[in-house]
């Protein structure tokens, strides 16, 4: 698309301090750690039980209350502040915000592209850093104020300008890995911005999916203070209630721009131990779970229950301590690599739910290369490596692991079999648990909860590529395991200015294929997020993605 330059009456420009933010801190790593674009490399999706293939039977109703259990806490419902990683974004802020651009969750195929939300089309100048915006005309927030350009500077004024009277610093520092580097932003017209990078951003698009915008006649009216006891976007379902710690109720947005979703509510309630998930929806409690137990799901699908399954971007893996012996030595690194049995792990203990991860780069995701799969299941060669490093004799090692999450898994039993298959060459591991909050809270610090020498966790590499700096970048302020490599660095730097996708996904598949030799990480599993719905529930399209268009959705009564 060629840029032109809007030849109108320009109001005044505004600036931004020269310096480029920092990064962020803990909201952002919630989102990250989770822990992050197309061209589909995995299997399409799949549904299994009593009930499948009955979503596009019934694709004609609507109405109805759908009521997810979910694994994690409740996330802060004020835009971008967030706190409970892409589940909570999943399930809440996405529902209730949108940004300028906004994830097409409509298939299931492939990943996801990038299309127009707030905005309908975009170009940007022979800079590669200025972006102009033509903004959606007759979209409403769900206070019926209007969207327009105006609505734009004022949530970027939230945001990014310390002297807003609606700026915080919780704001600032959650918006800051998606928005920290505008360093210039306008309004050219009535149905149009202008925002320019500090640096060329190739992502930028992308990035821009997660600068929710909120009404201004809302955040007016409450203060930034009491703005997430009223949340208001232009989202397909509109705050309703809230019960703090408990459950957050949404409406369904009946003037949604898109046009209204199928459900009348939707109800989200933390239900992080996974037996409870499982409880709650065989009772009737909730007709929808995040993530059932593996070994729950045959009896879930006997009862009647239908299991969704995707691949999508999802590493599960533990984080090493790079600067620490032994984890300093790519010897030792790679010989635990090569004795975890992962396809145990995936097919075993996850009962299908998961693929086993031989590489840095997960399967659903255009770096994936089937030949670059290293680490296969060898405990000789484990072994012959630890000789080489002088670690015959094995060592002690300790991680910390959370107890639940957003994207984790079952984090405690794959660690538990990971430990038995470590100590089977000699490396013994204390196994230190904490919960998710806690974890992502001192990784956003550059620090270990309890201080251990590893820490085991979810995360998305490509799902929003502004991410991927912060786990594999030198540079990074989050604790990496002080991981760095110049040649990954370069790739990093060069793919993240290219407008150019191509190129682009090149460079991050060398970058990750370079990681895989490094090792800073111990490979394990992909997930295929599995979620377990009544069969009362219809019309969802599971995508190859964190994220979910929950508008086609409906409940039968």
């Amino acid at each position: 698309m060629t840029h032109h330059r809007l030849r109108l009456l320009l109001p005044s420009r505004h600036p931004l301090p020269s310096r480029r933010p920092g990064r962020p801190a803990g909201g952002v790593l919630a989102a990250a750690a989770l822990l992050l674009s197309t061209v589909g490399c995995a299997a399409t999706g799949a549904s299994t039980g009593a009930a499948a293939g009955g979503d596009e039977a019934g694709s004609a109703g609507r109405g109805g209350t759908l009521v997810i259990g979910a694994t994690g806490k409740l996330p802060n419902p004020d835009t971008v502040i967030g706190g409970a990683g892409f589940e909570g974004k999943r399930l809440v802020s996405f529902q209730l915000y949108e940004g300028l651009t906004r994830y097409d969750l409509s298939g299931k195929d492939a990943p996801p592209e990038i299309t127009g939300a707030l905005a309908e089309a975009w170009t940007v100048a022979a800079d590669a850093r200025t972006w102009t915006f033509t903004l959606r005309k007759g979209v409403k927030f769900q206070d019926g104020t209007p969207f327009d350009a105006d609505s734009v500077i004022f949530n970027l004024d939230r945001y990014l300008a310390k002297g807003s009277e609606f700026y915080t610093d919780a704001l600032g520092a959650a918006a800051k890995e998606y928005a920290g580097g505008i360093v210039q932003y306008r309004k050219t017209d009535a149905d149009h911005v202008e925002l320019v990078t500090k640096d060329p951003n190739g992502h930028f698009p992308e990035d821009l999916a997660h600068v929710l915008i909120a009404s201004p006649t809302a955040v007016r009216r409450t203060g930034s203070a009491g703005f997430a006891q009223h949340p208001v976007g232009t989202g397909p379902f509109a705050f309703g209630s809230q019960t703090e710690g408990q459950q957050i109720e949404l409406v369904a947005n009946r003037d949604y721009w898109r046009g209204a979703p199928k459900l009348d509510k939707l109800v989200i309630r933390p239900l992080p131990d996974v037996a409870a998930r499982t409880a709650a929806l065989r009772s009737g409690g909730v007709n929808w779970i995040e993530y059932p137990n593996p070994d729950d799901i045959d009896s879930l699908k006997a009862d009647g229950a239908r299991i969704e399954t995707n691949n999508y971007d999802h590493l599960w893996y533990w984080i090493l301590d790079t600067a620490k012996a032994p984890w300093n030595d790519p010897k030792v690194r790679r010989a635990a690599n090569y004795a975890v049995d992962r396809k145990a792990i995936a097919e075993k203990l996850l009962h299908g739910t998961a693929d086993p991860a031989y590489q840095a780069a997960p399967r659903a995701t255009f770096a994936y290369d089937p030949a670059g799969d290293v680490y296969s299941y060898d405990p000789a060669k484990a072994r012959q490596l630890l000789a080489e490093a002088g670690r015959a004799d094995g060592f002690t090692t300790s991680v910390t692991v959370p107890t639940a999450g957003s994207g984790n898994l079952l984090p405690v039993p794959i660690t538990e079999a990971i430990q038995r298959d470590l100590a089977a060459v000699g490396i013994k591991v204390e196994i230190r648990t904490t919960d998710w909050s806690t974890l992502i809270g001192a990784e956003a610090k550059g620090e270990v909860a309890l201080g251990s020498d590893a820490i085991a966790q979810s995360t998305t590499l490509f799902q929003s590529e502004a991410l991927l700096p912060l786990f594999i970048g030198s540079k990074s302020p989050f604790w990496t395991g002080h991981y760095g490599n110049p040649e990954v660095d370069q790739l990093l730097g060069s793919a993240a200015a290219s407008p150019d996708r191509t190129g682009r996904r090149a460079d991050y598949r060398s970058a990750l294929a370079r990681v895989t030799q490094d090792a800073p990480w111990l490979f394990v599993v992909n997930d295929r997020n599995p979620r377990a719905l009544s069969p009362k529930v219809h019309g969802l399209v599971q995508p190859q993605s964190w994220f979910l268009d929950l508008t086609t959705v409906w409940v039968a009564k």
